[in-house]
Protein backbone atom coordinates (compact mmCIF):
# COMPACT_ATOMS: atom_id res chain seq x y z
CA UNK A 1 0.00 0.00 0.00
CA UNK A 2 1.53 3.56 -0.98
CA UNK A 3 2.10 5.85 2.05
CA UNK A 4 0.39 8.66 2.58
CA UNK A 5 2.25 12.18 3.69
CA UNK A 6 0.61 13.64 6.67
CA UNK A 7 -2.20 16.02 6.82
CA UNK A 8 -1.34 19.25 7.92
CA UNK A 9 -4.56 21.44 8.84
CA UNK A 10 -4.13 25.06 7.83
CA UNK A 11 -7.33 27.83 9.07
CA UNK A 12 -7.82 30.82 8.08
CA UNK A 13 -6.30 29.74 5.04
CA UNK A 14 -7.85 32.39 2.71
CA UNK A 15 -5.31 35.21 3.08
CA UNK A 16 -2.26 35.89 4.76
CA UNK A 17 0.07 33.74 6.66
CA UNK A 18 -2.55 30.87 6.64
CA UNK A 19 -2.46 31.28 2.87
CA UNK A 20 0.93 30.90 2.30
CA UNK A 21 1.27 28.12 4.98
CA UNK A 22 -1.22 26.37 2.80
CA UNK A 23 0.56 26.63 -0.37
CA UNK A 24 4.11 25.90 1.60
CA UNK A 25 3.10 22.86 3.03
CA UNK A 26 1.71 21.70 0.22
CA UNK A 27 4.74 22.29 -2.49
CA UNK A 28 6.78 20.55 0.33
CA UNK A 29 4.64 17.36 -0.31
CA UNK A 30 2.36 17.72 2.34
CA UNK A 31 -1.73 17.25 2.58
CA UNK A 32 -2.68 19.99 3.05
CA UNK A 33 -6.79 21.45 4.55
CA UNK A 34 -7.03 24.92 3.98
CA UNK A 35 -9.77 25.94 5.87
CA UNK A 36 -11.60 29.26 5.94
CA UNK A 37 -14.79 30.90 6.58
CA UNK A 38 -14.58 32.99 3.03
CA UNK A 39 -15.15 29.96 0.44
CA UNK A 40 -14.99 32.40 -1.96
CA UNK A 41 -11.39 33.48 -1.69
CA UNK A 42 -10.32 30.00 -0.44
CA UNK A 43 -11.48 28.67 -4.07
CA UNK A 44 -8.74 31.73 -5.37
CA UNK A 45 -6.09 28.71 -3.75
CA UNK A 46 -7.12 26.31 -6.78
CA UNK A 47 -6.30 28.98 -9.36
CA UNK A 48 -3.30 29.92 -8.19
CA UNK A 49 -1.50 26.84 -8.02
CA UNK A 50 -1.25 27.51 -11.53
CA UNK A 51 0.66 23.92 -13.12
CA UNK A 52 1.54 22.96 -9.75
CA UNK A 53 0.31 19.61 -8.59
CA UNK A 54 -0.38 20.71 -5.01
CA UNK A 55 -3.01 18.44 -2.23
CA UNK A 56 -5.12 20.89 -1.04
CA UNK A 57 -8.74 19.89 0.64
CA UNK A 58 -10.58 23.45 0.74
CA UNK A 59 -13.03 23.03 3.79
CA UNK A 60 -15.26 25.47 4.47
CA UNK A 61 -14.97 26.42 8.27
CA UNK A 62 -15.99 28.41 10.70
CA UNK A 63 -13.51 28.05 13.98
CA UNK A 64 -16.00 30.11 16.21
CA UNK A 65 -18.26 27.29 15.81
CA UNK A 66 -17.54 23.94 17.80
CA UNK A 67 -20.11 22.32 15.12
CA UNK A 68 -18.21 23.91 11.66
CA UNK A 69 -15.07 22.66 13.67
CA UNK A 70 -15.59 19.16 14.37
CA UNK A 71 -17.78 19.12 10.43
CA UNK A 72 -14.79 20.36 9.04
CA UNK A 73 -12.29 17.51 11.02
CA UNK A 74 -14.89 14.97 9.40
CA UNK A 75 -14.64 16.08 6.17
CA UNK A 76 -10.85 15.98 6.42
CA UNK A 77 -10.30 12.67 7.52
CA UNK A 78 -12.91 11.39 5.20
CA UNK A 79 -10.96 12.75 2.19
CA UNK A 80 -7.33 12.10 3.19
CA UNK A 81 -7.74 9.10 4.86
CA UNK A 82 -5.77 10.14 7.69
CA UNK A 83 -6.22 12.30 10.90
CA UNK A 84 -4.27 15.45 11.16
CA UNK A 85 -0.78 15.15 12.06
CA UNK A 86 -0.08 18.94 12.60
CA UNK A 87 -2.38 21.88 12.95
CA UNK A 88 -2.02 25.25 12.43
CA UNK A 89 -4.28 27.27 14.48
CA UNK A 90 -4.12 30.76 12.16
CA UNK A 91 -7.48 31.78 11.67
CA UNK A 92 -7.70 35.56 13.04
CA UNK A 93 -9.34 38.75 12.78
CA UNK A 94 -8.67 42.02 14.62
CA UNK A 95 -10.29 45.65 15.16
CA UNK A 96 -7.75 48.99 15.46
CA UNK A 97 -10.00 51.15 17.56
CA UNK A 98 -9.23 51.83 21.03
CA UNK A 99 -10.56 49.91 24.27
CA UNK A 100 -13.35 52.73 24.36
CA UNK A 101 -14.25 52.87 20.72
CA UNK A 102 -14.53 48.74 20.51
CA UNK A 103 -17.96 47.21 20.28
CA UNK A 104 -19.14 44.26 22.75
CA UNK A 105 -19.61 42.64 19.22
CA UNK A 106 -16.31 43.20 17.90
CA UNK A 107 -14.63 42.00 20.84
CA UNK A 108 -16.86 38.89 21.13
CA UNK A 109 -16.04 38.25 17.33
CA UNK A 110 -12.33 38.67 17.69
CA UNK A 111 -12.33 36.51 21.28
CA UNK A 112 -14.44 33.63 19.71
CA UNK A 113 -12.06 33.61 16.45
CA UNK A 114 -8.98 33.87 17.80
CA UNK A 115 -8.79 32.60 21.09
CA UNK A 116 -11.98 29.96 21.20
CA UNK A 117 -11.83 28.96 17.56
CA UNK A 118 -8.48 27.97 18.19
CA UNK A 119 -9.01 26.25 21.16
CA UNK A 120 -11.85 24.54 19.72
CA UNK A 121 -9.50 23.07 16.34
CA UNK A 122 -7.11 22.09 18.95
CA UNK A 123 -10.06 20.07 21.20
CA UNK A 124 -11.26 18.73 17.69
CA UNK A 125 -7.87 17.41 16.59
CA UNK A 126 -6.08 16.43 19.76
CA UNK A 127 -7.76 12.88 20.83
CA UNK A 128 -6.34 11.80 17.44
CA UNK A 129 -3.26 12.71 18.34
CA UNK A 130 -2.70 11.17 22.15
CA UNK A 131 -3.53 7.73 20.70
CA UNK A 132 -0.87 7.93 18.02
CA UNK A 133 1.55 9.46 20.66
CA UNK A 134 2.92 11.97 17.47
CA UNK A 135 1.41 15.08 16.26
CA UNK A 136 2.53 19.07 16.36
CA UNK A 137 0.04 21.75 17.08
CA UNK A 138 1.15 25.27 15.90
CA UNK A 139 -0.56 28.35 17.22
CA UNK A 140 0.03 31.49 15.26
CA UNK A 141 -0.07 34.50 18.17
CA UNK A 142 1.53 37.86 17.86
CA UNK A 143 3.94 40.11 19.12
CA UNK A 144 0.41 41.79 20.46
CA UNK A 145 0.61 39.09 22.82
CA UNK A 146 3.77 40.01 25.12
CA UNK A 147 4.10 44.00 24.10
CA UNK A 148 1.93 46.81 24.09
CA UNK A 149 0.15 47.50 20.74
CA UNK A 150 -2.20 50.40 21.11
CA UNK A 151 -5.52 49.90 20.01
CA UNK A 152 -5.29 46.47 20.12
CA UNK A 153 -6.98 45.70 23.14
CA UNK A 154 -9.34 42.69 22.23
CA UNK A 155 -6.88 41.12 19.94
CA UNK A 156 -4.12 41.51 22.28
CA UNK A 157 -6.15 40.01 25.04
CA UNK A 158 -6.94 36.99 22.37
CA UNK A 159 -3.40 36.34 21.60
CA UNK A 160 -2.09 36.29 25.39
CA UNK A 161 -4.88 34.34 26.05
CA UNK A 162 -4.25 31.45 23.61
CA UNK A 163 -0.77 31.82 25.10
CA UNK A 164 -1.29 31.21 27.96
CA UNK A 165 -3.58 28.20 27.17
CA UNK A 166 -0.73 27.04 25.19
CA UNK A 167 1.59 26.62 27.73
CA UNK A 168 -0.31 24.53 29.98
CA UNK A 169 -1.29 22.57 26.91
CA UNK A 170 2.67 22.10 25.86
CA UNK A 171 2.85 20.59 30.10
CA UNK A 172 0.14 18.37 29.66
CA UNK A 173 0.55 16.88 26.27
CA UNK A 174 4.49 16.13 26.43
CA UNK A 175 4.25 12.68 27.50
CA UNK A 176 2.01 12.19 24.56
CA UNK A 177 4.95 13.50 22.18
CA UNK A 178 3.00 16.11 20.94
CA UNK A 179 4.52 19.77 20.00
CA UNK A 180 2.95 22.41 21.14
CA UNK A 181 4.89 25.69 19.11
CA UNK A 182 4.07 29.22 19.45
CA UNK A 183 5.12 31.55 16.87
CA UNK A 184 4.53 35.13 17.86
CA UNK A 185 5.36 37.18 14.48
CA UNK A 186 5.47 41.07 14.32
CA UNK A 187 3.99 43.11 11.88
CA UNK A 188 3.32 41.40 8.90
CA UNK A 189 2.16 42.59 5.13
CA UNK A 190 -1.33 40.63 5.27
CA UNK A 191 -4.86 42.13 4.28
CA UNK A 192 -5.34 42.26 8.38
CA UNK A 193 -3.99 45.62 8.24
CA UNK A 194 -6.28 48.77 6.64
CA UNK A 195 -4.67 49.30 3.58
CA UNK A 196 -3.43 53.00 4.38
CA UNK A 197 -0.93 51.35 6.84
CA UNK A 198 0.00 48.51 4.31
CA UNK A 199 0.72 51.35 2.25
CA UNK A 200 2.94 53.25 4.70
CA UNK A 201 4.75 50.87 7.04
CA UNK A 202 5.38 48.03 3.65
CA UNK A 203 8.72 48.28 3.54
CA UNK A 204 9.12 47.64 7.38
CA UNK A 205 6.67 44.79 7.19
CA UNK A 206 7.85 40.72 7.03
CA UNK A 207 6.19 38.26 4.21
CA UNK A 208 3.70 35.77 4.84
CA UNK A 209 6.06 33.46 2.82
CA UNK A 210 8.83 33.95 5.21
CA UNK A 211 6.91 32.74 8.15
CA UNK A 212 5.57 30.13 6.00
CA UNK A 213 8.68 28.46 5.41
CA UNK A 214 9.44 28.99 8.83
CA UNK A 215 6.55 26.93 9.91
CA UNK A 216 7.45 23.88 7.43
CA UNK A 217 11.04 23.95 9.30
CA UNK A 218 9.65 23.89 12.52
CA UNK A 219 7.18 21.22 11.64
CA UNK A 220 9.82 19.15 9.91
CA UNK A 221 12.11 19.69 12.88
CA UNK A 222 11.39 15.10 14.07
CA UNK A 223 14.53 15.31 16.39
CA UNK A 224 14.89 15.10 20.09
CA UNK A 225 14.44 19.42 20.41
CA UNK A 226 11.48 21.62 19.66
CA UNK A 227 11.63 25.35 19.65
CA UNK A 228 8.41 26.33 21.53
CA UNK A 229 8.27 29.91 21.01
CA UNK A 230 9.61 32.06 18.23
CA UNK A 231 9.11 35.45 18.42
CA UNK A 232 9.90 37.41 14.28
CA UNK A 233 10.26 40.75 13.77
CA UNK A 234 11.22 42.57 10.67
CA UNK A 235 15.11 44.10 10.46
CA UNK A 236 13.93 47.25 10.63
CA UNK A 237 12.30 47.06 13.75
CA UNK A 238 8.54 46.91 14.41
CA UNK A 239 5.92 50.05 12.99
Amino acid sequence: MEKKEPVVWVTGASSGIGKAAAIEFAREGFQVAASSRHESRLRLLEKEQGSESLILHLIACDVSSPSSVEEALSKIISRTGLEVSCLINNAGVTSFNSAEEDSVGEIKNIIETNLLGSIYAIKAVLPGMIKRKEGTIINVLSTAAVEVLKGSSAYSASKAGLRAYSDVLREEVRKYNIKVIDILPGPTRTPMWPEEMLNKFDSNMMAPEEIARLMVSLYRNSGSLVLEKVIMKPIGGSI
